[in-house]
C-alpha cells in the first residue's frame, strides 16, 4: 500500500489539502482530526490536533488532518462550518474510493474548537466508532440538527478562556452527555497536552481493544 504524507481531495470550493499520518504497520483503523477556527490561526498543525493524531497513529490508526477552506493550500473561504462540513463529507467519500480497505475499518472522528462544529454535524455512513470533541464550540456554529452518539467523549479545560466551561456544560446538557474536565486547563491545553492525550488514548483502547 502506498503511504503518501500529503493528499489533496476535491471539495465544492476546490482543493482540500490534507496531511496523512501513517502508523508503522498496517492500519487497524483510521481517524479524521479537525482543526480550530481558520480565521484565528487554526490549521492542521495545531498542537491539540497533532496530539490527537499522534495518539491515533501510535494506536495503529491512519490519521488524516485536513486544512479547512482558505488555510494553507486548501481553496475557498471560511463558511461558518456549512461548507466545511460538506467538504469533509466529500473527503470521506473520496478517501473511501482511494483506500477502500482502510476506509472499511472502524474509524474515529475528532475535532478541536471550531473543528467540533464540523465533527458534530458531519453525517457519514458508516458513522465513526468514536466521536471526540475537545474544547467544543459546536453550539456556536450549528446549522442543522445535531444527534451525538451516547458514547461521545467531550473534553474541556476548566479555565477555557475561548469557550467557557459553562457553555460546554450547556451543550453537553442539551445532548445528555457527560463532560470530562481537565482542571486548570486553558482552551489550548497549555501544559496539559499529556493529560489530554491520556484521555484520548483511553478512548482508543476502548474502541480498538
Amino acid at each position: 500500500m502506498d503511504t503518501p504524507k500529503q493528499m489533496q481531495f476535491e471539495g465544492a470550493a476546490g482543493v482540500i489539502d490534507c496531511a496523512l499520518d501513517w502508523p508503522e504497520h498496517e492500519p487497524i483503523g483510521w481517524a479524521l482530526v479537525l482543526h480550530p477556527h481558520p480565521l484565528h490561526g487554526g490549521a492542521r498543525d495545531n498542537k491539540v490536533v497533532t496530539t490527537i493524531s499522534r495518539a491515533c497513529v501510535q494506536h495503529g490508526l491512519l490519521a488524516i488532518r485536513p486544512n479547512f477552506r482558505g488555510v494553507g493550500a486548501s481553496q475557498g473561504e471560511f463558511d461558518n462550518a456549512v461548507g466545511e462540513t460538506a467538504d469533509m463529507t466529500a473527503l470521506i467519500e473520496q478517501f473511501s474510493r482511494k483506500y477502500p480497505k482502510v476506509a472499511q475499518l472502524p474509524w474515529i472522528l475528532a475535532g478541536f474548537s471550531f473543528g467540533t462544529a464540523v465533527a458534530a454535524q458531519l453525517q457519514a455512513s458508516p458513522g465513526p466508532s468514536a466521536l471526540i470533541l475537545v474544547g467544543t464550540a459546536a453550539q456556536r456554529f450549528t446549522f442543522r440538527d445535531i444527534a451525538l452518539p451516547n458514547n461521545a467523549l467531550l473534553i474541556h479545560g476548566e479555565a477555557d478562556e475561548v469557550v467557557p466551561l459553562a457553555d460546554a456544560m450547556g451543550f453537553a446538557r442539551s445532548h445528555d452527555l457527560p463532560v470530562t474536565v481537565i482542571p486548570g486547563a486553558s482552551h489550548f491545553f497549555h501544559g496539559q497536552l499529556i493529560a489530554l492525550r491520556t484521555l484520548v488514548e483511553q478512548r482508543l483502547r476502548e474502541t480498538f481493544p
